[in-house]
């Protein structure tokens, strides 16, 4: 199940601190729209994997929503995939912070693994975008090729699903509002380890940086 957070509070929260406001982007356009679904894979899925979220099992589903209402709208769906940097791209303080889980983590997520792979029961078409990123943010310079193949595609709005709320996907949505996307972030589409640390995530990512909503919400405003 998804987590157990009151989103209309916190909406209502960020609202009264500025001026009422609960919607920054009230429409969409599909075309110049993608749905990004951040490392919903093998490693942060499986139970006693190496990077496992619970909670991400149970937002499979309304991330399918949100990539079918996206798909059908005319947007692009592009998966996100953590992979173990190397060459110029190597990571060696992520490796220093992660002490001794550093080693099964860069086997992990090498391309290939087992837990490189995408979660089987995602709806991936031949017509969806897999890109690969060797750092938390899909958009951290030379690691991953995520902001060129926006601005190729003409994408101004990004949708944000997947894991974990207040690592991959929050860096990813903070960076994305510095380059000047206009980003929301589907509440009930995104997992971390516990509701207080997805929950904290939210409030301070729609303070600043993205519209926050929920599943139906989001499909509902795409049909």
């Amino acid at each position: 199940m998804p987590h157990a957070v009151d989103l209309r509070a916190i909406i209502d929260r960020i609202a009264e601190r500025r001026g009422g406001v609960r919607s920054i982007y009230p429409s969409i356009d599909p075309k110049r729209t993608a749905h990004i679904i951040v490392d919903m894979q093998n490693g942060f899925m499986e139970e006693g994997a190496p990077v496992e979220v619970p909670a991400a099992r149970g937002i499979v589903d309304n991330i399918n929503r949100v990539s079918q209402a996206v798909r059908a709208a005319g947007g692009t769906n592009i998966f996100l995939r953590y992979t173990t940097a190397t060459g110029d791209a190597a990571w060696p303080i992520f490796l220093e912070r992660m002490g001794t889980g550093a080693a099964p983590h860069r086997a992990a997520f090498t391309p290939g693994a087992h837990y490189w792979q995408l979660w089987p029961t995602l709806d991936v078409t031949d017509g969806d975008v897999i890109i690969e990123k060797q750092r938390f943010s899909g958009f951290t310079p030379g690691t991953c090729e995520l902001h060129r193949s926006l601005q190729a595609r003409g994408i101004d709005t990004l949708i944000v699903s997947g894991t974990l709320t207040n690592c991959c996907c929050e860096s990813t949505v903070r960076d994305a509002m510095q380059l000047n996307y206009k980003v929301l972030m589907v509440a009930d589409a995104n997992a971390a380890l516990t509701d207080e640390e997805h929950e904290a995530a939210l409030y301070s990512l729609g303070w600043i940086f993205a519209d926050l909503c929920d599943t139906n919400e989001l499909v509902e405003r795409l049909g």
